[in-house]
């Protein structure tokens, strides 16, 4: 199964999507996840790995023979993303050659339209509703989120995708506007990022 000249198939993208939003896991952890055989997800994974889409590490310390974990490579950034980001980047970098402080008023404009969108379903919620609806609000933008609370009143939104990847590598204004979208929204709360792109994306509310 050469993925070097074919287009993924669904099965494949599924299981690239929960690789994205578990982190890493083993072939029976897939399994399990999708409901698919552990022989199929084998197959996959073995076309997957040798395309570059996923990489693996052996999990050492337990009886028996090391199992595989595989996460995903940065090849896979782009598949989830919901619009035409290296048009974005094109576009950018036209702007910024004519007016490089232009390109931090874009990414500003664009946080405050982001924000006027998702105020009104903010309207009369509680803080883990605001949360579980944000999550929802990026999620279909192509980052793959979600929370959990890891203590009361604490919350964590994971991010397991970045739907700007290729703007981001590029614009660090990108990030921290993308971080201001989220303490605009719920002011109430201290807001912090936890880690960034390079592990896993998270911000603590």
């Amino acid at each position: 199964m050469d993925l070097t000249s074919a287009v993924i198939s669904p099965t494949q993208h599924r299981v690239l999507e929960a690789l994205k939003r578990a982190g890493e896991a083993t072939a029976y952890e897939l399994a399990e996840a999708l409901e698919i055989s552990a022989s199929a997800v084998r197959q996959h994974l073995n076309a997957l790995r040798s395309a570059g889409y996923i990489a693996a590490r052996q999990e050492r310390g337990q009886t028996g023979r090391p199992a595989d974990r595989f996460h995903t490579t940065e090849l896979t950034e782009t598949m989830f993303v919901k619009g035409t980001n290296n048009l974005s980047l094109e576009l950018l970098t036209h702007v910024e050659e004519e007016d490089p402080e232009l390109v931090t008023r874009i990414f500003e404009r664009r946080r405050h339209r982001r924000v006027t969108h998702a105020q009104d379903k903010l309207v009369g919620k509680t803080l883990s509703e605001k949360v579980a609806v944000l999550a929802g609000l990026l999620d279909t933008e192509g980052y793959l989120v979600d929370f959990d609370e890891p203590a009361p009143g604490q919350y964590r939104i994971n991010l397991h995708s970045c739907a700007i990847w290729a703007v981001a590598t590029r614009y660090s204004q990108a990030c921290s506007t993308e971080l201001e979208f989220l303490r605009e929204l719920i002011p109430e709360a201290t807001i912090e990022r936890v880690t960034h792109k390079t592990e896993i994306g998270r911000a603590h509310v």
